[in-house]
């Protein structure tokens, strides 16, 4: 008798769905997917309740259907992906992610051209009650000489990339628009010296757009993201003039200009929700029909849990409830072969797809690094002009002990209550700076989000396999429209 046939068998770390009445499993070693047969399924079933032999559970197998050989094969596959364990075969840990070198090239940089802005949004996490950006005393621009640098450390960083990304941000990016002029003409002209890529995007709050500034985006091919938070109503309770005066009268028209004239890249809206701005139907219909946005996406505000706008319990179960709405029109859409434009889905359909297992909730202070007007480096936007927080500056290099420091504390298997969580491949505990606003702690597993994320995180599972199951060819031209495959 083999060791393999003398051990007891139990069922791995998975969470089991089901979607189009076909049962699945999310290996969560793996961050893979598995469609089901009955016969697996019920034997998975029987291994949740008790442990199994090697001979009881080839003979449930046989009882269902399979071969002799089907049946040996089927035992080895799910060892192989952890999907059963067995006590006889020393179980290799689960592959879980790893740390990435410290020489990990770069793939983008968020500039931070300015860190002032036109507006005083009520709950800015820049500049608003928990703020942790310390700004005083450092440039409120950034210069061409330190945006110059910024890109040939990104290029000298970024190893044998073919293609990077610049994203600009601010404050309002637009305050800065010359720079953002020369830096993307200047970041083009080194690239192509160096047979290389680069792409660009920035994030505004539309107040500044011009004609001129509608065009250069377009013919430069920079993405677009519209900080907006809805139509009038709900747009003006929080994202107002430092006069108080709502800003949706001056972006309306602006708007609806980029969206028509920015003719190479889809213009995308991301939407903070608050209390008392919590109707995402109503705010999904009227940014992405009634304006006309491609895509639109939401996220609760990022607070102490203290501010006078955080959403409690109950406005959150209601989100939840209306993001379930949207998730069903989203798989109507994907069934039909279309794209819907609900943002929350698609983007964990895309990590889905790419079978995403994720070592740190995102690329900061790994692939991506943010740079403050004066230059200091930072693991995102989130964090520039925050002296704790600094990594190292671009006159410089990457402060490689303080980067260790973090990225140590961001990793999932730095957070033990992640280690029980079946979403943790594509959760790995939850935003860097979340986590600090929240718990002083970046490194801290963001648990007020927990509940949230599994049952998000089931629904876009679901939707995935039935997508898999009834029009599979939409899953392969989403990849390919994403830049996936």
């Amino acid at each position: 008798m083999t060791t393999l046939e003398a051990g007891r068998y139990r069922l791995g770390e998975m969470h089991e769905f089901a979607a189009a009445d076909q049962p699945f499993m999310y290996l969560v070693s793996a961050g893979a997917i598995f469609a089901l047969d009955e016969g697996a399924h019920a034997v998975l079933r029987r291994l949740g309740e008790e442990s199994l032999s090697h001979g009881e559970l080839v003979t449930a197998l046989l009882e269902s259907g399979y071969s002799r050989e089907d049946a040996d094969g089927l035992i080895r596959e799910l060892l192989y992906v952890r999907g059963i364990e067995s006590d006889t075969v020393s179980p290799v840990k689960a592959p879980s992610p790893s740390t990435p070198p410290t020489d990990f090239p770069l793939q983008a940089l968020v500039l931070n051209i300015t860190n002032q802005c036109n507006l005083a949004c009520t709950y800015c996490y820049e500049f608003g009650a928990d703020k942790i950006a310390t700004p005083a005393g450092k440039p409120k621009f950034m210069t061409l000489e330190t945006a110059k640098t910024s890109v040939d450390f990104l290029l000298r960083k970024s190893g044998t990339r073919e293609a990077v990304h610049i994203t600009f941000f601010g404050g309002e990016t637009l305050m800065n628009f010359p720079l953002l002029r020369q830096v993307v003409e200047y970041a083009c002209e080194t690239a192509e010296a160096q047979g290389r890529k680069i792409t660009f995007s920035l994030t505004t709050n539309a107040t500044l757009l011009t004609d001129e500034i509608i065009a250069f985006l377009s013919d430069n091919g920079i993405g677009v993201t519209v900080s907006m938070d809805g139509p009038p109503d709900l747009q003006d309770k929080h994202r107002v003039y430092k006069s108080g005066k709502g800003s949706y009268a001056v972006i309306e028209p602006r708007l609806r200009k980029l969206i028509a004239n920015h003719k190479t890249r889809a213009i995308t809206a991301r939407v903070t929700l608050t209390d008392g701005v919590t109707d995402v139907i109503r705010i999904f219909r009227h940014l992405k029909e009634d304006l006309g946005f491609h895509e639109v996406g939401f996220a609760p505000v990022t607070n102490s849990g203290e501010q006078d706008y955080k959403i409690d319990d109950g406005g959150m179960d209601e989100v939840l409830r209306q993001f379930h709405e949207l998730a069903d029109e989203w798989l109507e859409y994907a069934l039909r072969g279309q794209m819907h434009g609900f943002t929350n889905v698609s983007e964990t359909i895309g990590e889905l797809i790419q079978g995403v297992n994720k070592s740190h909730p995102c690329g900061a202070g790994l692939g991506l690094l943010g740079v403050s007007p004066s230059g200091d480096l930072s693991p995102c936007h989130r964090f520039t002009d925050a002296d704790t927080h600094t990594l190292g500056h671009i006159s410089t290099d990457i402060d490689q002990e303080k980067r260790e420091d973090f990225l140590s504390r961001g990793h999932v298997e730095a957070k033990y209550e992640c280690q029980s969580c079946w979403a943790r491949p594509l959760c790995a505990g939850g935003c860097h700076h979340e986590a600090f606003v929240r718990y002083g702690d970046t490194g801290h597993a963001n648990l007020h989000y927990c509940d949230w994320i599994r049952e998000w995180t089931d629904t876009c599972l679901r939707i995935y396999g039935a997508v898999s199951v009834l029009n599979p060819g939409f899953l392969e031209n989403f990849a390919a429209r994403k830049g996936l495959s």
